[in-house]
């Protein structure tokens, strides 16, 4: 990451399926990042990121930086950005009528993995393998449940430089391994062409488990929001929706695993807010046997650290630091 001759300041805005934050970002000697107060907007309160902008100006109450450092849930380059989970459309080019006389585009879980590059170690949580910190060389492997299941790739090579690649990960294939994922694979087939695994491990999938287990069960299927399931779920209340949660642990440890089989990975860090949410669960769950669960490769498996990020912020810290090491500096 270059060095900056003083510190200097950036909007970095992480744009989501279901929120929009905002924060005024100051880039350090070195390429550190240290984030003003956060503002969290929800999306469909908005009609467009320029009007989410505005409020956030309103709230700021002060001239804003020139230079912005966007994370946005889906591909990044050309005309028009579609996100994957959001209806808004940003236009690179309309960013200058913010105000910005510069800008870095990522996609929201490339920023992710600069974070995963840039917080100190204590910003993780062991979830599986050794309880070391990460690797200073090779690949980590980023994934992160939330309303979809975003996907990066981070390689250091040991000299503390390292690379992003974004990718689509969430949209592989579903691979059952138990008559259960089974069960749930065609009930999802009843309505989807194609079952990719953010129809499994993602918040709002919670709702295709729980309702899946219930049809395995013969139980009359009540019509609850992810919201409830999860909070169901994860406070013991309901049986059946703690069930639901334990199946998308199992699903999540075996997705990471095949990311990281993929990618050809030295470690892997789990991210998003819902994996900050359910942590505690996360670590009690079969997620890592699961993780492990690779047939010939289980013992290399078993050799791979595997982190929850605990920053509350990955994504507005990420965007900054790809801002950074693109541009150098702020305004």
């Amino acid at each position: 990451m270059p060095e900056q001759s003083s510190n200097s300041h950036v909007v970095a805005i992480d744009v989501g399926g279901t929120h929009a934050r905002f924060a005024v970002a100051e880039i350090g000697p070195g390429g550190s990042i240290a984030l003003g107060e956060v503002t969290t907007l929800q999306t469909s309160a908005y009609a467009s990121l320029q009007t989410a902008w505005e409020e956030f100006a309103r709230r700021q109450g002060a001239s804003l930086p020139n230079a912005v450092a966007l994370a946005v849930a889906g591909p990044v380059g050309g005309e028009v950005i579609r996100l994957s989970n959001n209806p808004w459309t940003i236009r690179p080019a309309a960013l200058g009528d913010l105000g910005a006389a510069r800008w870095t585009i990522v996609n929201d879980f490339a920023a992710v993995a600069h974070a995963v590059a840039t917080v100190p170690p204590e910003h993780f949580l062991h979830l599986s393998g050794p309880d070391s910190d990460l690797p200073a060389s090779g690949v980590i492997s980023v994934i992160g449940p939330g309303t979809g299941l975003g996907v990066a790739s981070l390689w250091r090579d040991g000299d503390g430089s390292h690379r992003v690649q974004a990718t689509e990960g969430g949209h592989i294939d579903f691979a059952p391994l138990d008559s259960i994922d089974d069960a749930i694979l065609a009930r999802l087939r009843q309505r989807h062409r194609r079952v990719s695994v953010e129809r499994v491990v993602s918040g709002p999938a919670i709702v295709e488990l729980y309702e899946t287990l219930a049809a395995i069960e013969g139980r009359a299927i009540r019509s609850l929001d992810d919201r409830t399931v999860w909070q169901l779920g994860t406070s013991g209340e309901d049986p059946l929706a703690a069930a639901a949660v334990e199946r998308f642990c199992l699903s999540l440890g075996s997705v990471a695993g095949d990311v990281a089989l993929a990618q050809g990975a030295a470690a892997v860090v789990i991210a998003g807010g819902l994996g900050l949410r359910i942590r505690d669960t996360l670590v009690a769950s079969g997620f890592a046997s699961r993780f492990r669960a690779k047939g010939r490769f289980e013992s290399l498996m078993a050799r791979l650290p595997v982190k929850l990020i605990t920053h509350p912020q990955p994504g507005l810290v990420g965007a900054a630091a790809a801002f950074a090491a693109e541009q150098g500096s702020g305004s």
